[in-house]
């Protein structure tokens, strides 16, 4: 994991627009500190939804592996052939 950029707040407050700026399209979040203590953590937008698009992603994943272990869950055959179905797949 690689270290974060870290600025104080002070930073922050003499040049919002600058550091803004930077971190538009930027990958990697940037801390905050007040008083040498991180305090909070800007990201990107773009960083921020690939993010959360991520984090949804795992709590389904993490959803199915539990409704599979409770034996909720469907079996693959029985979704391809619903899937067949929707598409309209009709190999007779």
């Amino acid at each position: 994991m690689k270290i974060p950029e870290i600025i104080p707040v002070t930073d922050l407050r003499q040049d919002a627009a600058a550091i803004l700026k930077k971190l538009q399209g930027a990958v990697d979040p940037l801390v905050v500190t007040q008083r040498g203590r991180a305090i909070a953590v800007l990201q990107s937008i773009d960083a921020y939804e690939k993010s959360e698009n991520e984090r949804e992603l795992l709590r389904l994943l993490a959803k199915g592996e539990k409704e599979i272990a409770d034996g909720e869950g469907h079996t693959l055959a029985s979704v391809l052939k619903e899937a067949d179905a929707l598409l309209g797949d009709d190999d007779s």
